[in-house]
């Protein structure tokens, strides 16, 4: 079996979920001994159909353009047994550049009108393959891909074999949702496989595969925090990630919950700790997280005893936390105090995130 999987992120690998969806999905289909073939549209031109019908007249099965499109992929395209739609979700539907691949498949129809009982259609030309979808979106909710999922059920009807949504995207790969991401992507592989196999995926591994990461509005406040960092620093969200930027708290709540998202269970092996945080100043109060079990939990109520005790006042904490200042360097001038397990101090930068 071949498969073409096109993938129209624009970002590059390791930032797109949408690439990350797709290697998982494309790893369970060569698993089930399909060949397929991997082309990410953002190194290809593909112009814009300019609905000249020379594709239908002049030129039957050709069109007017000579780009990657007409020279190379639409060839792919037809002697495909599937083709995969890889696509974030912009404003509820496909991005651009996939609607572009997809208005210039045109040439496999032909211009004549059909009718089926009450329905007109163009007849093919070609050979189609099976379709299959794939898209991703930050809002969390799976209703967000209706308007998509109709617009594919009604282009493709019976050669659609597949949607595969995965909301909350963005949050998937925070470290707090490690093992629910390991089962999303590990379900998205077996969805390849079952593609291949069968021709469809299981309604099991879809609910895996859209399962819900957590609390909506507890990944909102996140999400607002996140936004309201990036408009403050005048960076883009990779620009804030590539610097390591954790999203500055305004609130001690906020500080809790941010530390839980930051929080890397990689680097913190071995570590059964209490960490408490005495805060003064504009926000005046404490809270304390607790590391076990590769796993970190967070209260606005602390308990008495902690491994390590911070005091410190809550705006230069959360300099310190955004990077702004060096946590080292203010604790030799005496600017916060730490008592208890000052190893744990140290590396509280590698274990949330960034270097404090």
């Amino acid at each position: 079996m071949k498969v073409l999987a096109l993938n129209s992120s624009p970002r590059i690998k390791g930032q797109s979920k949408t690439e990350i969806m797709l290697s998982a999905l494309v790893s369970g289909m060569e698993d089930a001994g399909a060949e397929v073939e991997v082309v990410h549209l953002r190194t290809k031109t593909v112009k814009n159909c300019i609905g000249c019908y020379t594709c239908w007249t002049k030129t039957p099965g050709r069109c007017i353009h000579r780009d990657d499109m007409a020279e190379e992929l639409l060839d792919k395209f037809i002697s495909s047994d599937i083709a995969v739609f890889a696509t974030p979700l912009y404003h509820f539907t496909m991005n651009a550049t996939m609607k572009a691949f997809i208005e210039r498949t045109l040439p496999v129809l032909e211009p004549f009108l059909e009718q089926k009982g009450d329905v007109t259609f163009h007849p093919l030309r070609s050979r189609h393959p099976a379709v299959v979808i794939l898209s991703v979106a930050g809002f969390p909710e799976m209703s967000v891909f209706s308007q998509l999922s109709s617009h594919m059920r009604f282009m493709y009807r019976h050669g659609l074999i597949g949607e595969i949504y995965r909301p909350a995207a963005e949050a998937m790969v925070l470290g707090p949702y490690t093992k629910q991401r390991e089962d999303i992507l590990a379900a998205t592989k077996e969805a390849g496989t079952q593609l291949v196999r069968r021709m469809r995926v299981s309604e099991k591994t879809l609910e895996r595969i859209g399962q819900p990461l957590g609390d909506k509005t507890v990944m909102a406040r996140a999400a607002n925090i996140f936004w309201r960092t990036c408009m403050r620093e005048r960076m883009t969200p990779e620009e804030l990630r590539a610097k390591g930027v954790v999203p500055r708290p305004e609130t001690i709540d906020d500080f809790v919950l941010i530390m839980k998202l930051a929080f890397r269970p990689e680097n913190a092996r071995g570590i059964d700790a209490t960490i408490r945080f005495d805060f003064t100043g504009q926000q005046e109060g404490s809270c304390s997280l607790t590391i076990h079990d590769g796993a970190v939990d967070g209260t606005t109520t602390p308990p008495d005893r902690a491994d390590l005790a911070v005091k410190a006042p809550f705006e230069l904490w959360m300099d310190v936390v955004t990077g702004r200042a060096s946590g080292a360097d203010l604790y030799l001038k005496g600017a916060f105090k730490a008592e208890g397990d000052t190893n744990l101090l140290v590396r509280l930068g590698e274990i949330f995130g960034r270097n404090a």
